[in-house]
């Protein structure tokens, strides 16, 4: 596990280099946020992006969206991954949003949570992002970053969770679930990744494991 000094040097160097990350998912409102997240699911931000704006021009407010069924809403979705689950989860995310919240998006992550297709990961999205709440989001990039740079050697999200947040301050955390996002997206890939041209390389644990071999 990290040090607080070598915590330090990477939150320095993402805030010189990253100084203002903000989400890649194109969205007008928390609803549109809410239907860009769950769309994203095992899918690319690039993707859900040229999908979302046709399928919210038929469906821009919750009330239209909850009057759909599935089968309607299939047809502006399928390009994304799991089309017909998701279309589930978007019609049923939208009639629990007008029953349960009179159509509006709540900020508590727990309520967010009693929405269909929406977990823990999708809840802190919303709730960090829109609503700059004090919460880390730990998606696939988020993982992964952390267990290579050694913020963590959690086998679980939410074991990964619970130690960022140890290293990030609560007024921290929505911004540095961006910057550990976009370094995974962009420099410490799945594969490959680009560790010669990485500016925290030194802090990385894995990459020094490999250096010394």
């Amino acid at each position: 596990m990290k040090n607080r000094q070598e915590v330090e040097g990477i939150i320095e160097w993402f805030r010189t280099h990253m100084p203002d990350p903000v989400t890649e998912l194109e969205y007008s409102d928390p609803y549109g946020l809410l239907v860009a997240v769950i769309l994203s699911a095992q899918c690319t931000d690039k993707r859900v992006n040229m999908t979302t704006p046709a399928l919210l021009e038929r469906y821009p407010t919750v009330s239209e969206l909850a009057a759909a069924t599935p089968e309607e809403v299939y047809p502006y979705i399928k390009s994304i991954s799991y089309p017909n689950n998701k279309a589930r989860h978007l019609t049923g995310m939208a009639r629990a949003l007008v029953t349960l919240f009179d159509g509006k998006v709540p900020e508590d992550p727990e309520d967010l949570q009693k929405l269909p297709g929406v977990g823990r990961k999708t809840a802190n999205v919303i709730a960090s992002v829109v609503y700059q709440k004090h919460v880390m989001a730990v998606d696939t990039h988020v993982f992964r970053i952390s267990r290579r740079l050694g913020l963590s050697k959690g086998k679980t999200p939410l074991a990964v969770e619970k130690d960022l947040n140890r290293h990030f301050s609560p007024g921290l955390r929505p911004k540095a679930h961006h910057w550990l996002i976009l370094h995974g997206r962009y420099v410490c890939t799945a594969r490959n990744p680009k560790c010669e041209s990485c500016g925290i390389s030194s802090f990385c644990d894995t990459y020094n494991k490999k250096v010394k071999q």
